[in-house]
């Protein structure tokens, strides 16, 4: 079954009135974990599988109906457990990985049956799922990823589409993609464009290099360098720090966006030149995704405690 995410701010939302809202701290997700700061006004929001940490259907939904929540718990007169709430925080419970990136057995079996429909699906899905960070869910709050150990294609795209990006110094970040000949297709263009032009973007698309994060800092792509087993101390650190400036980080942050804004329809746009190119891998194409999965797998298997 086929889930398509909301954008945050959509006014279709029926479940329910604002103050009968659940309160999601207290449920038991499958794929995701949160935790509230409420001291420094944190929401921790950590991408929690047991397998490959890539994009899933399961994975967005969790993260959308997040968003979602916090939409909600946002405006007026809504459930006061996020009052103080200021920043959101994206991170990983996967040792070494913050994600790697798009699903792609998913990816392989759709191109092998011809099924664009499938595809376009699939990509609106994250797609939505990047708006709602690029937006800040329509919430008054600042965004922030954090990256600790390899952000890969959708992995990097994931965290370029937050207001901050905070990686830890030995996290290694790329766009991989080029490899089996398709680009990354759920933001990547759109947020890489406004932090360092065009000539730049492209290189990173076309050259599917892997960057360590100081490299990245050192040009302006990652925003806060932290040492290794740091990263949590580090975002805690920063948000005490600027508490006094909070409302004033945010003006400017929402200042960029207005002067360089990043539209749904860009971004969908794109996704579906993504999903037709994808059409025009070879079979080739489509067993080199394939033994990266492969290859993904095994590296977590790897971590996986044996039985006793």
């Amino acid at each position: 079954m086929v889930l398509h995410a909301r954008v945050a701010n959509d006014q279709s939302d029926d479940r329910g009135d604002l103050g009968t809202a659940p309160n999601l701290l207290e449920r038991r997700f499958g794929q995701i974990s949160l935790r509230h700061d409420a001291e420094d006004g944190i929401i921790w929001c950590y991408m929690d599988q047991k397998g490959r940490p890539s994009y899933t259907y399961e994975l967005g939904a969790e993260i959308q109906e997040v968003h979602d929540w916090i939409a909600r718990c946002a405006k007026p007169g809504a459930s006061p457990e996020l009052s103080g709430m200021r920043y959101f925080v994206g991170a990983s419970k996967t040792p070494g990985i913050f994600n790697l990136g798009g699903d792609l057995r998913h990816f392989a079996a759709n191109i092998r049956n011809r099924d664009l429909p499938a595809m376009r699906a699939y990509a609106e899905t994250c797609t939505r799922m990047q708006y709602s960070h690029a937006t800040g869910f329509g919430a008054p709050i600042i965004t922030m990823a954090l990256v600790q150990g390899d952000a890969l294609g959708g992995g990097f795209e994931h965290a370029l589409a937050f207001d901050l990006l905070v990686a830890e110094r030995s996290a290694r970040l790329g766009l991989p993609e080029i490899i089996f000949n398709l680009f990354p297709g759920m933001g990547a263009y759109s947020f890489l464009l406004r932090r360092v032009g065009r000539k730049m973007t492209e290189e990173f698309i076309l050259g599917g290099k892997i960057y360590g994060a100081e490299e990245l800092y050192d040009m302006g792509i990652v925003d806060i360098l932290a040492e290794d087993g740091e990263g949590e101390a580090t975002v805690i650190d920063y948000t005490r720090r600027n508490r006094s400036r909070f409302h004033a980080e945010r003006a400017v942050y929402s200042a960029r966006k207005a002067s360089h804004p990043v539209s749904l329809d860009e971004l969908l746009e794109i996704t579906n030149i993504w999903a037709e190119t994808a059409m025009h891998l070879t079979d080739a194409d489509v067993r080199k995704m394939e033994r990266l999965a492969d290859a993904q797998e095994r590296r977590i298997a790897k971590r996986m405690p044996r039985p006793v």
